[in-house]
């Protein structure tokens, strides 16, 4: 008990003697917009050795642990917004149980691109966006921008979708989609009133919202009864099907949201943590490390529960290729019932918090990614009016065009999703070129077998990407001019990813020197 009060004590006194201007900077970071104010950084304090600047890392501790969790969680909600749940429904009903090995190591593959998103913000003090702004000339920063905000339009079209289709279930139809997104929108203003209150507490309300979703989509699980030997036989069992490779990609291509990659490399910044410092650096890694990958197990649990539901319910069956996240609920209702609660309103709350939560980290990332690559000192709220505009005005025309049907509904979901696949490499290849090169990451600069597997990795999210565009386009595209215009700008685009593989240090050539030179990084070791 006077260890844990002694500690306290520690705490207190660090954020009293700890004034702003003693983190580390430099002139760049004090002229740019910075991703968490000095005040609202969390204190890591070194509870063995607060005193002794020149000591090792500590041992692991529970209690510092607990300080690093958070980013980890608000990051993994990425995997759960009602894209991805749209993607494990059909993945169960049309393949069954067979991709449930896909789904364990696409998350794998996640926690890695992840782990190099986090390794950048951590060990350079800056976030991804803001990165990008000083390697890559002008016009290449803002197409980057562009794409990312893009990427980000479509990705939240989706979640407040989902979150309407959700409000439409749980009010028995009273409220049509359109005002179900005009609730969702709110949620602008929620976080802003969290956001005062500081990022523990927004952490916390993220924590609720995937608790709701654990309990939610445990219980249906619980109340379905998938087959336990089969759902085991799916994990361990690599099995793929020429009938099951568009959802096989599905799976896959849900992983990397190009919007998450640049929103980790900024939350990790809520921690104050010293770059300078070489041994507190890779403490804070270890650190992010366990709490990632705690929160990605725990993602993975919940697809799983959601994945098994639906092969246990409709694979095989008539309904299997015309199932979406619009009637879902109809559907689990109609097979399932419900006991205690109805298994509809079980399905819409899940989908209610996984629509809700990613919205709001939505609205996260598209601050961060506005002020990193323009460096906007903007307060703010008027950041997050202006980034959720951004999202709502496009929704809400959605919501109203689109009402008509639940096919014309799935269309657009289609449509959405090729949109995310299109905007991976504008958030994999300037991360990958970042991480790699040591006068940007000093001593933390990735190893060549790190760089090997990241770029392996890249590799394998883009081709299964670019699969799944081919075979869209193949059955979408109709007409010369609209062939034409699609031919144009798919040429412009490889030809910009091209650049962006050439810029990297992985594939040298005449591009690879950035246009605005980076002071190399020095590390001040601690003894």
């Amino acid at each position: 008990m006077e260890n844990d009060v002694k500690v306290d004590e520690k705490v207190e006194e660090a954020d009293r003697l700890l004034p702003p201007h003693s983190l580390p900077s430099n002139s760049d970071e004090d002229e740019s917009e910075a991703a968490f104010e000095s005040r609202d950084k969390i204190v890591i304090v070194d509870f063995e050795s607060a005193d002794d600047p020149s000591a090792a890392a500590p041992p692991f501790s529970w209690r510092k642990l607990w300080l690093f969790t958070g980013p980890g969680f608000l990051m993994s909600i990425a995997f759960l917004d009602p894209g991805n749940l749209e993607g494990d429904l059909q993945a169960g009903a049309i393949a069954g149980y067979s991709l449930l090995w896909l789904l364990m190591w696409a998350t794998a593959m996640g926690l890695l691109i992840q782990m190099l998103s986090a390794r950048v913000g951590v060990a350079t003090g800056r976030h991804l966006a803001e990165l990008c702004r000083d390697e890559y000339p002008t016009w290449a920063r803002y197409v980057l921008w562009s794409m990312a905000e893009i990427a980000l339009i479509g990705a939240d079209i989706q979640e407040v979708i989902g979150s309407a289709i959700a409000i439409q279930i749980l009010s028995r139809g009273v409220l049509p989609l359109w005002a179900g997104v005009v609730i969702t929108a709110s949620d602008c203003f929620l976080f802003l009133f969290l956001e005062n209150y500081g990022v523990r507490k927004l952490e916390a309300m993220f924590a609720v919202l995937i608790a709701t979703m654990g309990l939610s989509f445990a219980w249906m699980f619980g109340e379905t009864k998938p087959s336990g030997k089969e759902l085991m036989i799916g994990i361990l069992l690599p099995r793929l099907s020429s009938k099951t490779i568009r959802q096989a990609v599905g799976v896959v291509g849900c992983v990397i949201m190009p919007h998450n990659v640049f929103l980790h490399s900024a939350l990790v910044q809520s921690r104050q943590i010293d770059p300078k410092r070489k041994s507190r650096v890779q403490e804070a890694l270890n650190y992010y490390l366990i709490e990632s990958s705690v929160a990605l197990f725990i993602s993975f649990l919940i697809n799983l529960f959601v994945t098994t539901v639906f092969a246990k319910g409709f694979y095989g069956t008539e309904k299997a290729n015309n199932i979406g996240l619009v009637n879902a609920g109809q559907y689990l209702q109609e097979k399932f019932g419900g006991g205690l609660l109805p298994i509809l309103y079980i399905w819409g709350i899940g989908l209610l918090a996984a629509g809700q939560s990613s919205t709001i980290t939505g609205t996260y990332a598209g601050q961060f990614i506005m002020g990193g690559f323009l460096n906007l000192r903007l307060k703010k709220w008027m950041r997050a009016v202006i980034t959720r505009s951004c999202a709502i005005v496009p929704t809400m025309i959605v919501a109203i065009v689109f009402n008509t049907s639940e096919a014309s509904l799935d269309v657009l979901n289609e449509w959405l999703n090729v949109l995310q696949s299109v905007q991976i490499p504008f958030a994999l290849l300037p991360l990958l070129t970042l991480v790699s090169k040591e006068e940007v990451m000093g001593d933390f600069k990735i190893g060549p077998v790190l760089q090997r597997i990241a770029w392996t990795v890249a590799a394998l999210v883009m081709i299964i990407n670019g699969y799944l565009l081919l075979d869209f386009f193949v059955s979408e595209v109709n007409g010369f001019m609209f062939g034409v215009t699609v031919c144009v700008w798919t040429s412009a685009y490889v030809a910009f990813i091209v650049y962006l593989i050439s810029h990297s240090n992985f594939f040298p050539s005449p591009w690879s020197s950035s246009s605005i030179e980076l002071p190399k990084r020095v590390t001040v070791s601690d003894s």
